[in-house]
């Protein structure tokens, strides 16, 4: 059954980051004075991000050198979010890991032994330096049995000399070698927005999402039971969403939209349809 809920009933927050509260470490209309006011008011919430490069304080640095102020304790990445699926499934496990230190760190952090003998899991993140060798031997430990698991599904990523081959693209160079498919962790998966509830103590009922994609914010926020918001400011306009099959229960042109006092209606602003 629907839940019948307004922005009004919102208590809790999950955001996106690139494209919702920053593009290209410039500040969005309104990002500043929204994540002020959540502040403010004791609003529970967390950024995320698909990016499993960075640690939580190395994002946080960078928000901060933007102009955005987010503690650490308010970012939840996929390579966090991987930590705590993995701690669950094999408290103490052991993995190869092709990433960098944002995702080293969060199995660190959670007593993983990182290893190139018999791992338990072999756990591919993001990188600006894959290698052949490594990956060769990912193939080889997954072949061999130990389970095979993603941050996060994206294909490619951008760089200043054009679009680089990202973490989804060397998840489907290993799944042709091994016939083998990952369990991806981060979003699209709604596990990712579910343990970031957990995490700040949240219920789905009480809490929205805000996001940029429709492929991955949207339908993970749909899925997880939350209340969806698609701000115009990242890669989705009106005519994109008109491809997709659902729709977000709100549209805006920023996340300024979301200030109180709250301005008048958008012509943006579109009740989801029904499918």
């Amino acid at each position: 059954m629907a839940i019948d809920r307004t922005r009004a009933d919102i208590e809790c927050w999950l955001t996106d980051m690139d494209g919702v509260l920053v593009h290209e470490d410039r500040p969005l209309p309104g990002a500043k004075e929204l994540l002020q006011q959540w502040q403010d008011a004791g609003t529970e919430f967390l950024v995320l991000t698909n990016n499993s490069i960075f640690t939580p304080r190395d994002l946080s640095a960078r928000l901060r050198a933007s102009g955005l102020i987010v503690p650490e304790e308010r970012i939840w990445t996929s390579a966090l979010a991987t930590a705590d699926f993995l701690h669950d499934q094999m408290p103490g496990g052991s993995a190869y890991v092709i990433g960098e230190a944002g995702l080293i760190t969060a199995l660190h952090d959670i007593g993983f032994t990182m290893t190139e003998t018999k791992p338990d899991f072999v756990v591919i993140g993001e990188t600006r330096s894959y290698s052949f060798e490594a990956i060769t031997k990912a193939i080889r430990l997954i072949a061999g049995g130990a389970r095979f698991i993603s941050t996060n599904p994206d294909a490619t990523g951008p760089s200043a000399d054009g679009v680089l081959p990202a973490t989804g693209a060397i998840n489907a160079l290993i799944t042709k070698a091994t016939g083998r498919v990952p369990y991806i962790v981060g979003k699209p998966n709604p596990m990712m927005f579910r343990s970031a509830l957990n995490k700040i103590g949240a219920h789905s009922e009480v809490t929205g999402m805000i996001g940029d994609r429709m492929d991955t914010d949207i339908v993970a926020g749909m899925e997880a039971g939350l209340h969806t918001v698609l701000v115009m400011t990242g890669i989705s306009d009106p005519a994109v969403v008109e491809t997709f099959p659902f729709r977000p229960d709100e549209m805006l042109r920023s996340v300024q939209e979301l200030l109180e006092p709250a301005p008048v209606d958008s012509e943006l602003d579109e009740p989801r349809a029904d499918v």
